[in-house]
């Protein structure tokens, strides 16, 4: 299919078939896939099955870098390779770059799990976008997201950011040019391609939106970590024979270690 623009929802945890649907009467072009705790090839293989030639699906990882309690968000398109949660951002980013993936900053200076402006800033040469409208947020934390693109004259991007499936759509990233592959959305992020940040208005969008942030509750709480990560299944923990031991020098946790609360 060939386009004069194309939109990108930049970031979504959900798919199925209810999404795509919504995805496609919304105007959204494609959508980038990136749920909590789910290994690579799984996010690849549900990509490639919900894209068609309306809907272009893009799987990526968001990386945790660091531990639960201080745990660094970042967005990586372009994966050839899986990559664990829980290993240092040197180790994160030093994967990312021999992928040559592209490297965007979800949520920024958010709470404790995302990149705060001096961390953005002293690593800007190794990213490549911040994300400057997020449905999930308060319009002060994205107004603040958007002085730092701004200021540290970064790409910035906006996405539904959802958790939920009736978010998907409600904020974008539109290119003014055809891109109709995950290579050619991921080049266009990577190369700082001129983009618009747009999102739907009105109340049912504010609306959405403090929906989604209310189920912050539920996804910050040392309860969830310990249902999905601490269970035992732990499918992206970096000791996980999945990851053939490639990750262990740069693993947050000691192999073993079965209790990470804090203190």
């Amino acid at each position: 299919m060939t386009r004069s623009r194309t939109r990108v929802d930049a970031h979504v945890k959900v798919l199925d078939a209810d999404v795509v649907a919504l995805a496609k009467q919304r105007g959204i072009d494609a959508l980038v896939y990136a749920p909590h705790f789910t290994r690579f090839p799984t996010i690849r293989d549900r990509a490639e099955r919900f894209s068609d030639d309306e809907l272009t699906v893009v799987p990526a990882r968001e990386v945790f870098t660091g531990d639960w309690g201080n745990r660094r968000h970042l967005l990586a398109l372009g994966l050839s390779d899986p990559v664990p949660d829980f290993i240092t951002f040197e180790g994160a980013m030093a994967e990312f770059a021999r992928q040559d993936a592209a490297v965007l900053v979800p949520h920024p200076d958010f709470a404790t799990v995302s990149l705060t402006r001096p961390e953005i800033e002293a690593h800007a040469d190794s990213l490549h976008a911040i994300e400057t409208y997020n449905t999930k947020l308060l319009p002060h934390q994205n107004k603040r997201a958007l002085r730092i693109a701004r200021d540290l004259d970064l790409p910035g991007f906006g996405s539904s950011y959802a958790h939920l499936k009736g978010s998907v759509g409600e904020a974008w990233t539109t290119f003014d040019e055809s891109l109709d592959t995950p290579v050619e959305i991921v080049d266009a992020f990577r190369e700082g391609r001129p983009r618009t940040v747009v999102h739907r208005g009105g109340l049912s969008h504010r609306v959405r939106g403090l929906i989604e942030y209310s189920h912050l509750a539920y996804e910050n709480t040392w309860k969830k970590a310990d249902r999905i990560f601490l269970s035992g299944a732990e499918p992206t923990r970096p000791s996980n024979v999945a990851y053939e031991g490639r990750f262990d020098d740069v693993s947050v946790y000691a192999d073993g270690l079965t209790d990470y609360g804090p203190g």
